[in-house]
Parts: structure tokens; C-alpha cells; sequence
């Protein structure tokens, strides 16, 4: 994927993993943007320990594998803020 594609992707995987957790008021857009491309990055290298492929494109199954791997993330930082 491009970098714009990326940006685009990351955006929605971290929207839609801080309404899930109750952090968009926490991190504002980049906050959302970042925590998407780590998330997706993240859930490439996880996923496969389950068996499954990691992030394979801009579709639903890449977006929903990035959510999880997103919230992973998020769950993370707040184990460390804490």
C-alpha cells in the first residue's frame, strides 16, 4: 500500500479501536492515525502465531485483524501509563 493508503488505513483501524476502548477524547486524530499503523503492524506479526495471515490489503478482514491488534496496542499503553 501507499503511504497515503496507510494514512487513510490507520485512520480508520484507530477510530474505530478507540470507540471500542473509550480513548478518542485521549489521543485527538493522530493519536487515532498512529495507534492504527502500529495496530496494523502489530497484528501482522501476531496473527500468524494463531494460524491465521496478518494484514493483507486495504479489505474488511485487514481492517477488522488492525482493530484488534490496535486495541492490543492501546491496552498496552495503558498498562505502562499506569
Amino acid at each position: 500500500m501507499g503511504l497515503l493508503l496507510w494514512i487513510l488505513f490507520g485512520a480508520i483501524v484507530g477510530w474505530i479501536s478507540s470507540m471500542f476502548m473509550s480513548t478518542d477524547s485521549q489521543q485527538g486524530a493522530l493519536g487515532n492515525i498512529v495507534m492504527g499503523i502500529v495496530g496494523s503492524i502489530v497484528a501482522g506479526y501476531l496473527m500468524p502465531f494463531f494460524g491465521m495471515p496478518g494484514v493483507t490489503g486495504f479489505n474488511f478482514y485487514s481492517i477488522i485483524v488492525a482493530v484488534v491488534g490496535a486495541m492490543v496496542v492501546i491496552s498496552v499503553a495503558r498498562l505502562i501509563r499506569r
